[in-house]
């Protein structure tokens, strides 16, 4: 008679002890990640990348909606009562909370306004840059040739005029400096660096093997450009772009101090900073609390820029 203790014994034991080899394996590999999902996945366990998030979010909320910061007018003066009057740092979120500006304005409302102007230069000022020398490098890189040459002689005289410089030259010239006029000036300078990082890297995409079949199987230009090398070649201008939002948000704010940027009745931060820079000894608080809302805006896109070009770029991992 058979001896059918192994036998019993061997059905005895858990499905998953009989098979350690699957246990081992792990779960089957799933469908590797894309560039962009790769990016968001690093992003978000990057804590540059979140408190740069909250404070976008909360400086970008009270561009939009002011009103829910505050309900006090940023233009209200009241030269009687407010001339410099000091902070009331118990009062939060009051009117006086940070206190009266040499005219009596209210300095907390005028920084929650002041947002909207530095906000909207900075952002439209990016998307036209990154608009404009997206298109201007996508075209030299791609057909390159005497195309090329015009396209980088181009960029390279407009390279060499001092941002600073050639915006105010162009400033001066408008009697009305509006927050459009700034925008078109700014614009109109600051589309270079964009246009090298993007004809790089077209020029290095358009060798690609799968660009190469697409033109052998008679794609058109149109589609090349549009479906296979511009999704390949916006990371590193995205970096680009995300990191120069923060500087032409301060570029403004330098503009509208010198007095040649923005003017009177727009809310600024860099006129508060103008209007206040004689007050520093006898009321520095006037001076010091817009400058401080510039450098916060400015730190938060510059480290949103920098968590952006670690995510994209591999060599930084």
């Amino acid at each position: 008679m058979p001896d059918t203790t192994a036998l019993t014994k061997s059905t005895d034991v858990p499905a998953e002890a009989q098979t350690p080899a699957a246990t081992d394996a792990g779960p089957a590999p799933g469908k590797p990640r894309s560039l962009w999902s790769d990016a968001w996945h690093d992003l978000r366990r990057n804590p540059l990348f979140l408190i740069s998030m909250v404070l976008i979010l909360v400086l970008a909320v009270m561009a939009i909606f002011p009103g829910l910061f505050t309900s006090a007018s940023p233009r209200d003066a009241n030269l009687a009562e407010h001339y410099l009057q000091h902070p009331k740092w118990g009062n939060f979120f009051a009117p006086d909370w940070l206190g009266y500006d040499v005219q009596g304005r209210s300095i907390y409302a005028r920084v929650v306004y002041g947002a909207r102007a530095s906000i909207t230069v900075g952002v439209v000022v990016t998307i036209a840059v990154t608009l404009t020398g997206l298109v201007i490098g996508m075209l030299a890189g791609y057909f390159g040739g005497w195309l090329d040459t015009i396209l980088s002689r181009i960029t390279d005289v407009f390279f060499g005029v001092p941002f600073i410089v050639g915006a105010m030259v162009i400033l001066t010239t408008f009697e009305e400096r509006s927050v459009w006029v700034v925008i078109l000036s700014m614009a109109f300078l600051g589309w270079t660096s964009i246009a090298r990082v993007a004809r790089g890297s077209v020029i290095t995409i358009k060798q690609a093997d799968y660009v190469v079949a697409a033109k052998a199987l008679g794609a058109s230009t149109t589609r090349i450009l549009t479906r296979h090398i511009l999704p390949n070649a916006i990371a590193p201008v995205i970096v680009v772009a995300t990191i120069a939002l923060g500087g032409y948000i301060a570029a403004e704010a330098t503009l509208s101090f010198l007095g040649i940027g923005l003017a009177e009745p727009t809310v600024s931060w860099g006129i508060d900073v103008s209007t206040a820079k004689d007050q520093l000894r006898n009321a520095p608080y006037v001076l010091v609390i817009p400058s401080v809302m510039v450098s916060i805006t400015v730190l938060s896109f510059l480290m949103f820029g920098d968590a952006v070009r670690n995510a994209l770029d591999p060599k930084m991992r």
